[in-house]
């Protein structure tokens, strides 16, 4: 699977299939499936342990089956979904072993990212947070939990950029995604909420003050805080 993927994106996005199907345009089809695909995992759309079949799942967001299978050979190597014998594709269990462990490499690596947003932040990364952060407030006023699941993931996503590391922004990329399921299995209720609000401020507040010490503080007591709620519920 591994060596299809390369194979794909490793051809130039000028040239055509044999079909005369524009690359450019299969590459399209193939990111839209896999955003589709993630976005149904991420809300539990697809709930953990589930089959995922191809055919009616091309039909169910509009594309073809390849498409569909490129986007599911990505979403293994995230992590997101794995191939059993005699079942096929299913959708990843939630497992307390697999998140402790995500967790772990999440106080490593967020931490850092923290400490350099709070040295690198431009104003344009501050602003933006402030805004996800105000969008946020207004979601659990609503009681708007996928809402405030998808601006959970871009509070995360913004920070990260914050500090300026690509290499950096992809690895927690892929952990938060991971993460964001919990909403739908573990955090459904209004202090839930409202206590990890109250850290993204903190987070907020901490890399516009430019204190590194205490941005790497915030984001560590937001990740515990995960951990103790995920360990509460699975």
């Amino acid at each position: 699977m591994k060596a299809r993927i390369r194979a794909v994106g490793g051809r130039s996005l000028r040239s055509t299939s044999a079909s005369g199907t524009p690359r450019s345009s299969r590459q399209s089809l193939r990111d839209t499936a896999y955003e589709a695909i993630k976005r149904r995992i991420m809300t539990c759309a697809f709930r953990p342990g589930e089959s995922i079949n191809e055919v009616q799942v091309a039909s169910l967001i509009g594309v073809g089956r390849t498409p569909v299978h490129q986007a599911l050979d990505r979403l293994m190597l995230e992590d997101m979904v794995e191939v059993i014998p005699r079942k096929g594709v299913i959708v990843k269990p939630v497992s307390l072993h697999d998140v402790m462990q995500m967790v772990e490499v999440r106080l490593i690596n967020e931490t850092y990212c923290a400490r350099l947003a709070a040295e690198r932040a431009e104003d344009k990364h501050i602003s933006e947070m402030q805004q996800i952060f105000a969008d946020a407030q207004k979601a659990i006023s609503a009681q708007n939990v996928r809402e405030l699941m998808l601006l959970d993931g871009r509070f995360h996503h913004a920070f990260a950029s914050a500090a300026r590391n690509d290499e950096l922004v992809k690895i927690l990329r892929i952990l938060n995604e991971r993460a964001l399921r919990f909403w739908f299995i573990s955090f459904t209720t209004p202090d839930h909420h409202e206590s990890f609000q109250r850290q993204h401020g903190a987070i907020l507040d901490a890399i516009r003050r430019r204190d590194s010490g205490a941005a790497e503080d915030a984001v560590r007591t937001h990740i515990e805080a995960f951990r103790a709620s995920v360990a509460r519920h699975l």
